[in-house]
């Protein structure tokens, strides 16, 4: 999701309030915002925002050296690059993200954009790349010298740009106004702070407990704080939709818990609440926009000082254990050290050789924050909830933050390589949640226990439906199916399906007319394969009928899609889009790109229109919102891969590798939208690595152009997969031939099968198209093929395993 089609648009509020497009020049397309490495002390890119200084290069010994948390970190540009990412310290899938905030309200879901020139504080909790006006953001501390500031907009410090680094798992930077140094690391279920004060003096630690980001400068609506004992403050914070926060459909209702130990005993607690200043009270229960604590301790010039906190959504109980639990001790740099481990962990998992280090810079900048979310929302002791509903105490990981119109396309697909648990995690938290009563149908784009009902289509059925389809269990298959037929084909009361009515009785919808009958078309598909794999033969059947409505809505006599209203009539031709125009979103046809050839008259005239669309995106554009090939938002993102379908597979090589070294680059400015919780970069590492999901519940990926002369892939299955590129370069982009496992292969696609297999794909580069390999029709992909038969280890968890094949 990278727009939202009203005046509280990201486009619309900063063309509103002027925006911040001059920071582009200042940052570059691909300035990197410090790409630092603090054992070298010195630059390995340009400094980002206001100084945008050169700076000298080092060799990066590993692959997690070329993680750069800052890629993407910019939210302020009307029309151009904005991947608002955080560059804090997170670990893979962790529930703590404890990153700088530069703003708490406005268009700036991250709490942080690169362009911005003061810090107001440091937050446990934070949502990367997201497309709307954020939420979280809690926890908010700020060190502080000299008078207190509670306002956190006084309180701001101007930051030395040169000075901040961020790497997998760490953080640090300048504050000039205070004098301190502010270091950031982060475990599964907590973080650490370490500041060093240069100035001899009284240092404070100010903990904001009313801060939350959101549009309005949000806040929590209830915090409660109290000194247990000389080193530890433990607490709350609760949100609704009355502190603003999450406004694109419905907010979530969560309470945040903490327990914050101190290395050094506290000299001075003080609390504020408003105006209200207190240095005698050890408790506080406030309902207040500015609430929360201070510590303050005798410092030396130089001295470091360590606060570190657990974090719960079910209790001040489960915050203590998760502390315990992931940071027992004082050691920073063994924190550090063991989240860089994880990171390493993931860099291997995804291994790309050669290429040029900007190339594996955003290749591995990419990987980093496709894993990110979903984020793991349980307790060390298996504890969870859902907002602020009962405690529960479930047999999987519970996760949040399922941006789902977004990530089934590539994120999820990517996973399925190499993390399945994460997707069996994610689908039984979708269960769970509906069981729960909270959720009606399946959740479209959930967080922390709500859905917030953002954006369109049936994700989840997608997601859960391609999941079975690959083998992955885990989940009770029967109950998931249950689910996602009631989504699909009612009853009504049991369907959040977009303009369920409509659909059913008119064959399509009639609110935002196009995105949603193709939406729900490709979710159609999706659920008649898993219907039929898992043994559902008649639903199976109906739901093959329905998943060709995207017939409906094309309008002959003008030979491309529209909107089309309750009496038949058909829309304009710009209207019935989300995030999108019909000529875009009129390509999300990929489960039946054949029965979209045929409405278009043949390959031909399929690839002549396709293949314009690419000719008129200059790669000045391919960083900006534009009404051509929009790489900016989701509903493109398969075009490139379409033309090995339709026999022109070279096509496929040219423009995916096109769209690689154009909609991305290094830096804050280095994606070309909001990154939408792994999506954008997940596509990338596809991408680069040569193959793509243009229908993810097919189960094929179609080849294209890889960056790099060899990528592996550790898959969950424990076999290894390359892609190995002979002769690749900048000009040798096309595919001349192809071996798998050293036999022969003709056609311009593969199977999830046959990667989680293991093996080798070896194409043979060249500068000049070869038209004849992958061209012939009886070469094209199929529609779907047999389903992927589950692990070994997890045969009998769920349901039917059946091998029907369709197309």
């Amino acid at each position: 999701m990278s727009e939202q089609s009203d005046p509280l648009s990201r486009r619309g509020f900063l063309i509103a309030g002027g925006g911040a497009a001059a920071a582009l020049v200042a940052l570059g397309t691909g300035g990197s915002a410090v790409a630092a490495t603090r054992d070298a002390g010195v630059l390995t890119g340009p400094a980002a925002g206001t100084v945008a200084q050169a700076a000298s290069t080092v060799r990066r010994a590993t692959a997690v050296d070329f993680m750069n948390p800052l890629t993407g970190a910019l939210t302020t540009s009307p029309d151009t690059a904005c991947g608002k990412t955080f560059p804090g310290a997170v670990i893979p899938f962790g529930l703590v993200q404890l990153s700088p905030d530069t703003v708490s309200g406005g268009d700036n879901g991250s709490g942080y954009s690169a362009d911005m020139t003061t810090i107001e504080g440091f937050s446990f909790l934070h949502l990367g790349g997201i497309g709307c006006y954020g939420d979280l953001g809690n926890l908010q501390v700020m060190p502080e010298t000299g008078a207190l500031v509670t306002d956190r907009d006084s309180a701001k410090s101007p930051f030395d740009k040169s000075s901040e680094v961020a790497e997998a798992g760490y953080y640090s930077v300048e504050l000039d106004r205070y004098k301190v140094k502010a270091e950031l690391t982060a475990a599964e279920r907590a973080g650490m702070l370490r500041f060093t004060f240069h100035e001899a003096g009284t240092g404070r630690l100010k903990v904001d407990l009313a801060r939350r980001i959101g549009f309005d400068g949000s806040h929590t609506v209830t915090q409660k704080l109290k000194l247990v004992d000389s080193t530890t403050v433990e607490g709350s914070m609760s949100a609704d939709r009355s502190g603003g926060g999450w406004i694109c459909g419905n907010g979530p209702t969560y309470t945040v818990y903490f327990s914050m130990k101190f290395q050094q005993p506290i000299k001075t607690l003080g609390t504020w609440d408003g105006d209200k200043v207190s240095t005698t009270l050890t408790e506080q229960n406030s309902a207040s926009d500015s609430a929360g604590f201070f510590v303050e301790f005798p410092v030396q010039a130089g001295q470091q000082v360590l606060t570190k906190a657990g974090i719960s959504f079910t209790s001040v109980e489960g915050a203590r254990g998760n502390l315990a639990d992931s940071i027992s001790g004082w050691d920073f740099g063994a924190v550090e050290t063991k989240a860089r481990g994880a990171w390493s962990a993931v860099a291997a998992k995804v291994e790309a050789t050669g290429g040029t280090d900007k190339q594996r810079e955003i290749f591995y900048s990419a990987l980093y924050h496709t894993m990110i979310d979903p984020r793991i929302s349980s307790d060390a002791d298996g504890a969870s909830r859902f907002g602020n509903g009962p405690i529960r105490h479930d047999g999987f990981t519970q996760r949040t933050v399922f941006s789902g119109w977004d990530v089934f396309r590539a994120q999820f697909p990517l996973l399925s390589i190499v993390d399945e648990q994460v997707i069996s995690d994610q689908i039984n938290t979708l269960v769970a949640l509906t069981d729960s009563g909270a959720v009606k149908g399946l959740a479209r784009w959930e967080l922390l226990g709500t859905d917030t009902d953002t954006m369109v289509g049936d994700p989840a059925v997608n997601v859960i439906s391609e999941a079975y389809l690959k083998g992955i269990r885990g989940f009770d298959v029967e109950k998931a199916y249950g689910y996602c037929r009631d989504v699909a084909m009612g009853p009504a009361e049991r369907s959040n399906r977009n303009d369920f009515q409509n659909w059913t009785k008119l064959g399509y919808c009639v609110d935002t007319s196009l995105s949603k009958t193709l939406e729900n078309s490709y979710s159609d598909f999706a659920l008649a394969r898993f219907a039929e794999a898992a043994g559902h033969g008649a639903d199976s059947t109906a739901l093959d009928k329905t998943s060709q409505n995207y017939r409906n809505i094309f309008n002959k006599d003008v030979g491309w899609f529209r909107g089309r209203n309750a009496d038949g009539s058909w829309m304009g031709d710009q209207d019935g889009c989300v995030e999108s125009n019909p000529e875009q979103q009129g390509w999300f046809v990929p489960h039946d790109v054949e029965g979209l050839v045929e409405l278009l008259g043949g390959r031909d005239n399929f690839n002549t229109r396709l293949n314009d669309i690419f000719e008129q995106t200059p790669p000045a554009d391919m960083m900006k919102w534009n009404e051509k090939y929009n790489h900016s938002n989701e509903p493109v993102h398969q075009m490139a891969f379409m033309f090995v379908h339709t026999g022109a597979p070279w096509l496929t090589q040219k423009w995916s590798r096109y769209i690689c070294e154009n909609a991305y680059s290094t830096g804050p400015a280095g994606l070309a939208g909001n990154d939408d919780c792994g999506q954008m970069s997940a596509w990338y590492v596809m991408a680069a690595s040569g193959f793509y999901p243009v229908s993810p519940a097919s189960t094929v990926y179609a080849l294209g152009s890889p960056l790099f002369p060899e990528v592996t892939y550790s898959t969950s299955r424990g076999t290894r997969f390359t892609v190995e590129a002979l002769g690749n370069s900048d000009t040798n982009i096309y595919v001349q031939s192809a071996k798998l496992n050293g036999k022969t292969l003709r056609r311009a696609w593969i199977t999830h099968q046959e990667i989680i297999a293991g093996g080798k794909l070896t194409l043979v580069m060249g500068p000049n198209p070869n038209k004849s390999w992958g061209s012939d029709p009886a070469d094209a992909p199929p529609a779907s093929v047999p389903p992927v038969a589950p692990a070994r280890s997890r045969q009998g968890h769920g349901g039917h395993g059946g091998h029907g094949h369709h197309g």
